[in-house]
Order: C-alpha cells, then structure tokens, then sequence
C-alpha cells in the first residue's frame, strides 16, 4: 500500500512451528520502521503469535556478492580513462602553443657593422614548417577532443545507472540483514521452514502448515496519478486508464507484488486521545504505575568489593597491532598497565550511608523514576559499556565520587555556574514504552557506572545508521514531478481513497518513476465545442469527462488518444464521484466564429436624467466539419452593485449552474448552447441595456466599455 508519501508492506511466511516456538524472518529492509512491525497467523490453525520484534545483524561480504560492484568498478574505470583523455588533450594543446611560437629571431648587429640582407628562404621554410606541424597536431588535437567527449559521456552514463541502481543489494563491504523474530505459541512441529513473500494470496511455499502475515512500515515511496483516455468521435462512451507513477528508496525491489495506492497520510496520527475525569471529592492516593518497581535496598553494597579492588589491568597491544578508537593509552614497556583513573569512591558503611553528589543511587530522590534519573545524569544514560577502571566511553560521567570534568577545569572569567537540575515532578514515575519492554533490558554489570550498576535499562533505540537510511528513502519526495502531475494529497482534498492495481507489477528500488497500470474506469465522454469571441475568435474543441463512479478521478495529465491517434497530452483536473469537468483539445479548425457589436446611447426619463446604454451582440457561427457539433459561446454582461443602475438583458442565453460539481464561472456570464449539424451555420443576436442615473454618469473617460 503505497501512500501520499510512505509505504505499507505485508509478506507472508508459510512453515511448521519449531517447538521453542520462535521463527525468524529475514529479508527484511533497512529502512523499516520497527514500531511499525505487526505479525498475525491466518487461518485458524490453533498458534498465534505472542512477541514480534525487529533485530539487524551485519557480516562482511567477499568481493564478488555486491550487486553494485561492477557498476561501481566500471564508474573507477571510465573515470581514469577520462583523466587520461583529459591529459592527451593537455599535452596536445601545450605541444601546439609551443610550435606556435615558434618565430625567426635575427642576430644582434653592433652599430659599426653594414645591414645584412634578409634570409627571405629561411624565413619561409619555417613558416612551411610550422604550417605543416601544426596542422598535424590541430588534426591529432581533433581526435583527442572527440574520444575526450567520447569519454566523458560514457562516464556520466555509468555514473547515472549507479546513481539509479537498486538499493535493495548492499553498496558497502558490509551487508547488513534486519529480520523479524517472532515468538509462536500453540501446536508446533519438528522443524521449520520458511519462506517470504510479497503477497498473501501467493500460491508459492511449503505446502500446509502455519502461514504468518507479516507488516510493516517503510518511508521513501510516492506515487502521483496519470491516465491514458481513449476516445472515439461520435461515440458517447471512452476508455480512461488510470495509470500511476511511482518511485521508492525503500531499500527492497518489490517484484512481482499487488500494488495499492492511496491519497491518505501515513504519518499521520489516529490515535484517540485520553481524556483525564475530574472528580469533586476527598483526594485519593495516585495509584502506583503498572509494570514499575522501585530498585531493592542496599544495591550499591553488592559492589563494594568490586570498587576497592582497583581498576582492572589492561594488556598492552603487541607490537604492530591496530589501534582501536575505543582503547587507552598504553605507557611503554611491562606486560600490564593500570588505566589512569582517579581513585574509586570509599566503601559506604552501611545500607544508610549517603550518597555521592555526582549521580543518584537507589533509594534517593532521583533514583525513584527513569525520567527523574535521566534528568539527573543525562550523559550516563547516554554512555555505553565503561571501560576498565570505571571510566565511561563516550564521554560519560566518571564514578560516584571522582571530580567531574567540568569540576576539575578551571573556570573562565566571568562564566556563570551551570543551574541546578530541575527537581522531579511530584506523583508516582511514569515509565515509557521502551522502559516497559522487559525482553529489551539490559542489566548493567558491575563495570557500568555507579549509579547504574545491577539496573535494568531500554538498549539503545538510537541508531544512526537507519536514520541515515530513512533520510536517503526520504529523498523521493524531491524527485521532479512528471508533466501536468499533481500530489495526491493537493488534488485529493478533504477526502481520502485508494486504488488497487489489477494486476502484479514490479517496481525496483532505484528512487526514479516506474509506471504501473492500476485499471480501467468507465466514464461518460462526448464532444463539445467552446468559444469566447469577445477575448478571441477561436472555437476550441473540449471533451466532457462524467464521473459516474464512486471513487474521485484525482488531477493529473492524460493522455487523449482520439480514433487511434495520438492527440495531446492534457491536464485532466480533480474530477469528483458525479462530477463534471471539461477537458481543452486545442483549436477547432473546423468552425468558424464571428463576433460584431453596435452601441447606441440615448436618455430617458421625465428631464431625459437616465442615460441609455444599447449594447447589441450578433455572433455567427460556421461549422465545416463533416459531422454535427455542439458549440457553446459565452458572453458577459455588467454586474452593478449599485440599486439604481438597472442592467437589462434582451437574449436568449442562459445563467450557467452553479454548485458543487459545476464548473466555477465568473460574474455576469451567460452562454448559448447550439446544435450545428455538418456544413451549418447559426447566428446569435443578443444585448442588453444599461440605465445610469444622471447622478450615477461618469464625466469624461471611457464611458461605453
């Protein structure tokens, strides 16, 4: 299900249920949104499925099981092929300056000695020979410039399909595979075996046994709508293909799978909101929150003997070893160092001893919320496994006890003191979803920091990695838009719909537009004619679209195919259920139009104070086609604001309808619908008067138009 901008995806996993009862599925794509993940079991097999979460792994690939590597070789070929082009070309055109400046230099001459005569046949026999090298080279010169364009066009072709390659193959040396562990409960076999797929209603698998529906969300796909009409003249129905052009980053090619495209909003929230009951009586106590409970006393004691032991020696690297970010400085010489640390704290003296100023323990005030004690210690909760001797990686806070950074550098002048951390909120802790998935905690060890030693702790959600993924999938959304193309979200309105493709089709990961046919829908067709003499004397030929569906047409271009022949290419507008709109074919060279006007002015009244307008339109009409046409010609006449000024008309045009549906037409208009049959004419003769006031008439200017 493709959205306005994002993807939802659904395989399915046929196979029999290994009795731990947990199946992995693989194959899944980089950039999926873990909280997205939903696994259902079909059928009614007796097993359903009680834990689904998301899990990557990575392994390095050999050289040969990238998809991308050649492309990438052949881009690192051409480019050094260019340079080499480039620097023929360089040489060629220095070799060219310097026999250019070639020039015949004559001896120096002292004043007593007589003029010498001019060796006029060595001076034209270096100019045959400059003329003869230099021709050779601006010939060689020549091929150089051609195999360099040669060259560079091939570079940016390669460079091209790399760009556009599939994302669903790794480009680095490191493949990375994100799989779906479920964890099923009911009747389970011997083994398991298991096999994707992109479609429900796939016949592929392993015959009977548990099939497992698997969804999940994906950003970087976009669609917007296109449509082929097919139309043939005199024939009151057409063919309106709704066609889509869809591009996606997702990570994963989808071959072979059911396309659905909707107009609504993926990102957008439908939870309900929780609305808090307020209650007029005796206050009651808050009642305790569920899944939480509050660390055990005297948990620092259990690691009072790990803490006087002293930092643990660390072993110094072998000579010639790669050093690692993660690893500290070694000292030279002996087989063991101790890390640098400051001293570790004093061993409370019992359950009751206070605690150290820098981080909060269990039992404080801090300790008794996970917000409250990220507030406290922001950068612990942000650190990973300590290093040896208790000193965080990542720049995180030493142990209780020891001087933090910022204590042992000196200040600067003037700088103001850090504000005091803001104290927890009253009531009971509140913990988040991620403090409450139990199979997601980590229990600290006892070379984590003080304040988090035998604690459970959420892993880090954080991983840039897949950020980086997300936001290159995201890049779609900039893609330029196709000719007369609209968003789904500005054409769809208030509303939403979707669209199911007919048939399967297959889209690659490659972030350009691929065009899948969605179906065919019936519409009403006819032919109509449209003109305006007043601003031009053309009569445009225009095609009728009549919605009879229950599903929008939204905007986009179309494609008008009229008698087998490729006609435009035209903007088709949003076109809802019942609607009708007009869809412009260009100049109607067969019917003629002409438009003449008279005006006569005169006064009225019992003093001749009202001043009259006559307005007279006469419009002829011609129609050369071979078959008859239905022409509408539009007018307009003045709108008055004023209750004194009277407009009176003296036509037989019409006020067109107005509403939803209806076409939105400007103040005053007024229009003649007539039947010409094949070789006719028509003439049309209408007017009106306009009465001003005396007090009302204008003074000078144009007064008649």
């Amino acid at each position: 299900m493709v959205y306005a901008q994002g993807a939802l995806c659904r395989r399915l996993a046929r196979g029999s249920v290994p009795p731990d009862g947990r199946v992995r599925i693989t194959g899944l794509p980089r950039t999926l949104d873990p909280g997205s993940l939903r696994a259902r079991v079909l059928g009614a097999s007796g097993v359903r499925v009680t834990e689904a979460r998301v899990e990557i792994e990575a392994e390095p690939l050999g050289p040969d099981t990238r998809a991308s590597e050649g492309l990438r070789h052949e881009v690192e070929r051409l480019r050094d092929a260019y340079a080499a082009a480039a620097e023929r070309r360089d040489r060629q055109q220095k070799l060219i300056a310097e026999v250019s400046g070639l020039r015949p230099v004559p001896p120096g001459r002292k004043r007593e000695d007589p003029h010498r005569r001019t060796p006029v046949d060595a001076w034209l026999e270096l100019a045959d020979f400059v003329d003869e090298r230099l021709t050779g080279l601006h010939a060689r010169l020549a091929e150089l410039e051609e195999a360099l364009v040669q060259a560079e066009h091939e570079l940016s072709v390669a460079a091209d399909r790399l760009d556009r390659a599939s994302t669903d193959a790794a480009s680095t040396h490191v493949e990375t595979t994100v799989s779906a562990v479920l964890t099923l409960v009911g009747t389970a076999d011997a083994e398991v075996e298991t096999t994707t797929e992109t479609e429900p209603g796939s016949e592929s698998g392993t015959g009977s046994g548990v099939e497992v529906e698997l969804e999940y969300g994906v950003p970087g796909a976009v669609w917007v709508p296109a449509y082929r009409l097919t139309h043939r003249q005199g024939d009151g129905t057409g063919r309106l293909v709704l066609r889509a052009s869809v591009a996606q980053r997702t990570g994963e090619d989808w071959t072979g799978v059911r396309i659905a495209l909707a107009t609504a909003d993926l990102r957008r929230r439908t939870d309900l909101p929780k609305l808090r009951s307020i209650r007029i009586g005796r206050r009651q106590a808050a009642p305790a929150p569920s899944g939480w409970r509050e660390p055990p006393a005297g948990l620092a004691d259990l690691f009072t003997g790990y803490a006087g032991a002293g930092p643990r020696p660390v072993r110094v690297r072998a000579p010639g070893a790669a050093a690692s970010a993660d690893a500290p400085p070694v000292a030279g010489g002996g087989g063991f160092m101790s890390d640098p640390v400051p001293p570790p704290p004093p061993a409370p003296q019992g359950y009751g001893a206070a605690p150290s100023p820098e981080l909060p323990v269990p039992g404080s005030a801090y300790g008794s919320s996970p917000e409250a004690f990220r507030r406290a210690a922001p950068d612990v909760a942000r650190s990973g496994p300590a290093q040896p001797g208790g000193r965080p990686r990542g720049g995180g806070m030493p142990f209780a006890g020891a001087p933090a950074p910022a204590a042992m550098a000196p200040m600067a002048p003037g700088a103001a003191a850090a504000p005091p951390p803001p104290p927890p909120p009253p009531g009971p802790p509140q913990p988040s979803g991620d403090e409450l998935d139990y199979a997601a905690l980590l229990l600290s060890g006892p070379e984590e920091q003080a304040a988090r030693r035998g604690r459970l702790f959420p892993a880090s959600s954080f991983d840039a990695v897949a950020v980086e993924y997300r936001r290159r999938a995201e890049a779609v959304a900039g893609l330029p838009l196709p000719g007369h193309a609209v968003r789904p979200r500005e054409s769809a309105g208030s509303f939403d719909h979707r669209f199911d493709a007919a048939a399967r089709a297959d889209v690659p990961s490659d972030g350009t537009w691929h065009t899948v046919t969605v179906g065919e829908i019936p519409v009403g067709l006819r032919t109509e004619y449209l003109c305006v003499p007043s601003v031009e004397p053309t009569v445009y030929a225009t095609l009728v679209l009549s919605n009879a569906t229950d599903q929008a047409l939204l905007a986009g271009p179309v494609e008008v195919t009229v008698d087998d022949d490729f006609l435009l290419t035209a903007a088709l507008p949003t076109l809802a259920p019942g609607g009708v709109r007009r869809v412009g074919l260009g100049p109607a060279e067969g019917i003629r139009v002409t438009r003449r006007t008279n005006l006569h002015e005169s006064t009225a009244g019992l003093r001749n104070n009202v001043t009259v307008l006559d307005h007279r339109v006469h419009v002829e009409l011609a129609n050369g086609l071979a078959r008859p046409a239905t022409v509408e010609v539009r007018e307009r006449v003045p709108v008055s604001s004023e209750s004194d000024v009277r407009i009176e008309e003296r036509a037989d045009w019409t006020t067109p309808p107005e509403g939803a549906g209806s076409e939105q037409h400007a103040p005053g208009t007024r229009v003649w619908r007539v039947d010409l049959p094949a070789g006719g004419t028509a003439a049309l003769d209408g007017g009106y008067e306009i009465r001003i006031p005396a007090g009302k008439a204008l003074v000078g200017g144009n007064r008649r138009s």
